[in-house]
């Protein structure tokens, strides 16, 4: 959460933003005028990517500041295009009879989160996958990840509704599995700043599918292909987390070449920019897959279904597979092909 006392002024946030081209004058300036409560172009031209607090040196959180003036203002256009998404979601949030969506699975096996994303937003096959055999599968917006809201500027979601989504998910008295970083990180990271309790023990998808492959090591035939990681937005709050795809990546005989974006510097997939400007959003794709091809890869891995659904057009486009990270694993393990065409 943004804290006034760590930020000295610096405009690191904002310089080193690779969306907006401002010297330290221009974002020192920006800054003050949010904090002061005041408007300022940045809400504007924000692609509510998150990167703004890996360059805070001193961890003040200048995200959390951005996304709260950005809902408070309400012109920006990311405010404006979300609006429809974050009434449903809140219409769900305070019905305490709303229901969830369930595939009921084994007694001693634990739940698999979707938060609010739907069965056919993920691979085909994925919940017919050895990776998740047994497993109860549960959705709907009831239990909306909530901290993904800031990309359509709903920053106050994770406040309001934060200790709902929590309570709803103990209420189904088993450990959970989150399939997406974002439910993740409000069970991990902002349970923690709200003083939210959090009565289930949780996994991130990344661990549980390291520790899976670990478990089945004797089915994985190494890949010995080249692979770039598209990184979720939330990844910025558990950076810590990279750490076990490298493991993933180890283990199914990927290797992951150094390129120009990609953890710190990662870009966004655009998503947030589809419907607001469009002209970005293809230049940061554009980039994006030129950096993948030029370091020799075989493919792009995402972990997000909104990155895997924009990226299908450069996918086709730059001749670069994307590969959603279950199906990378399931590839691994013999239970489909190397995709020989994009986007498949």
């Amino acid at each position: 959460m943004w804290d006034a006392s760590k930020c000295d002024l610096c405009g690191d946030c904002l310089v080193k933003c690779r969306y907006v081209d401002y010297d330290k004058e221009r974002a020192v300036a920006d800054i003050k005028s949010l904090i002061e409560g005041k408007d300022a172009e940045i809400l504007s031209k924000c692609t509510t990517c998150i990167a703004c607090n890996d360059y805070c040196p001193t961890g003040a959180d200048p995200s959390n500041l951005i996304f709260n003036m950005q809902e408070k203002i309400g012109a920006c256009p990311i405010v404006v295009v979300g609006k429809p998404v974050l009434e449903l979601s809140a219409a769900a949030l305070e019905d305490s009879a709303v229901s969830l969506e369930m595939t009921p699975g084994d007694p001693d096996k634990p739940v698999l989160s979707l938060d609010m994303f739907r069965y056919e937003d993920f691979p085909e096959g994925t919940f017919d996958s050895g990776l998740f055999s047994g497993m109860t599968v549960v959705r709907g917006h009831g239990i909306a990840s909530l901290v993904g809201l800031v990309h359509m500027g709903g920053e106050s979601f994770v406040e309001k509704y934060g200790q709902t989504v929590l309570d709803r998910l103990a209420g189904l008295g088993k450990p959970i599995v989150y399939l997406h970083n974002e439910g993740f990180v409000l069970a991990h990271v902002k349970a923690r700043e709200c003083g939210f309790k959090v009565d289930f023990e949780y996994t991130h998808l990344f661990e549980y599918l390291r520790d899976y492959l670990r478990d089945n090591r004797s089915d994985i035939t190494r890949l010995d292909k080249k692979v770039a990681y598209q990184a979720n937005c939330a990844t910025r709050w558990i950076p810590e987390y990279d750490a076990f795809l490298d493991e993933i990546f180890e283990l199914v005989g990927v290797e992951r070449p150094r390129r120009t974006y990609e953890r710190t510097d990662a870009l966004c997939c655009s998503a947030p920019l589809i419907y607001t400007n469009r002209e970005l959003a293809v230049d940061i794709q554009r980039k994006n897959f030129e950096d993948a091809v030029a370091c020799g890869d075989d493919a792009i891995v995402t972990s997000c279904p909104v990155c895997d659904r924009v990226l299908r057009r450069p996918s086709g486009q730059f001749g670069l597979p994307k590969i959603f990270i279950t199906d990378l694993c399931r590839i691994a393990l013999g239970e489909k092909p190397w995709p020989e065409e994009p986007g498949i």
